[in-house]
């Protein structure tokens, strides 16, 4: 889920290594890579996890540590909730549904999820499925119901409470629109709510069992969960630290010592959100789109038609949005993508047109800040970790 925070410093130790797969000794890639790695420490990673899936072979890279307390490493195939790349699946696995003509991205909503999408102005007779995984509805934010979640003691007291995909949607529609449906770009997690209540409506089965079945077993990835409900992250894993402002209403908050966010219940994020996965899976499934594995060519034309996110050009200069992806350029080109934010968790990642290079990022906390005397950040913390892996960069 992506949100932005203003953090404060965590207290880290320094555990630096390089694994090769395929890569017979040390390269500049791999000391790039490294380096990238270690430069996220000062920014308020408490440890970093990178994964590079090129023709030659694959790279792995960790620093800082897992563990604050024991000073552990992040674990080499650490599983790790991986946020709205979540999005990126789901928007698939509808895609194969149009594929198959079971509906069309110009379905309107109200078609498949009748009186859901209604009040303050929204109406989901006028916003058709494309919008929805385009994030171009204008539908309002369900986060901004539910902001307890985002506070230390409500997110203490509610981690583990389930929601139901129809109550996050109530969230969303006791708030206006943002704009009329096409009209302008918003990122909402709340179209993936909705998009996940489609594919439940077209094939009779809960969004999680149809991504499973299309993409997660077939791909063979073997280390990507849906939880549902189960709070719990499978071994090995790091722990996974958020800080919480004390008043999420001043412009300029203070944020508190960073606490152990690894179990929640992750129903509150569900279609928009959910999964876990491994840097070798996330890789897997972003080189197989890209590959056309996965889709058949016009579905994956479709995934690859964008429209500006300026939202996005703070961290991501230039972005532009397809259906459940993201383009952003780079000095090699530019490159596919679709990162995650969830509490206690940050997912970063990229691949190729091709998908001859792809690469993925885990942070064990989405709620970062630099220590004092950290250079600053001219755009997201990964940024250069993934340009100069996709680009090869020394």
């Amino acid at each position: 889920m992506k949100r932005t925070f203003v953090a404060a410093a965590l207290m880290i130790v320094t555990a630096q290594s390089t694994m090769l797969a395929g890569l017979a000794q040390a390269t500049p890639e791999a000391d790039t890579m490294q380096r990238d790695a270690d430069a996220l420490l000062v920014q308020g990673a408490p440890g970093v996890l990178a994964e590079l899936d090129t023709p030659r072979g694959e790279v792995k890279v960790r620093s800082g540590v897992g563990n604050t307390t024991t000073g552990t490493p992040v674990p080499w195939d650490a599983k790790f909730r991986i946020g709205s790349y979540t999005k990126t699946f789901v928007a698939t696995t509808l895609l194969q549904l149009v594929g198959e003509g079971k509906l069309s991205l110009e379905d309107p909503v109200a078609k498949w999820l009748p009186g859901v999408v209604t009040g303050n102005g929204n109406d989901g007779r006028a916003i058709t499925v494309r919008q929805l995984l385009q994030h171009t509805s204008g539908l309002p934010e369900f986060i901004n119901g539910m902001t307890d979640m985002f506070e230390q003691e409500g997110f203490l007291r509610e981690r583990f409470t389930s929601f139901e995909p129809e109550q996050l949607v109530e969230f969303a529609m006791a708030q206006q629109p943002l704009f009329a449906p096409g009209t302008s770009w918003a990122y909402s997690n709340t179209n993936y709510i909705l998009a996940g209540m489609v594919i439940e409506s077209v094939t009779g089965n809960e969004w999680a069992q149809e991504t499973r079945e299309r993409i997660i077993e077939p791909l063979g990835l073997h280390d990507t969960h849906i939880p549902g409900e189960f709070p719990f992250l499978p071994a090995p894993h790091a722990v996974g630290y958020e800080r919480f402002p004390d008043d999420m209403t001043s412009p300029n908050p203070t944020y508190g010592p960073p606490i152990d966010a690894t179990a929640l219940n992750p129903s509150w994020a569900g279609a928009a959100g959910e999964i876990i996965s491994t840097t070798e899976d996330g890789n897997r499934f972003l080189q197989a789109l890209m590959r056309g594995e996965v889709l058949r060519p016009a579905e994956l034309a479709e995934m690859k038609k964008t429209v500006r996110a300026e939202m996005f050009d703070v961290v991501w200069p230039g972005a532009r949005y397809g259906l459940g992806l993201m383009w952003a350029p780079n000095e090699c080109g530019g490159f596919w993508s679709h990162g995650g934010d969830i509490p206690g968790f940050m997912t970063r990642n990229g691949v190729t047109d091709d998908g001859s290079r792809s690469v993925m990022v885990t942070i064990n906390t989405d709620s970062m800040l630099p220590e004092e005397g950290a250079p600053p950040v001219a755009g997201d913390h990964a940024a250069d970790l993934v340009e100069n892996a996709l680009c090869g960069t020394p």
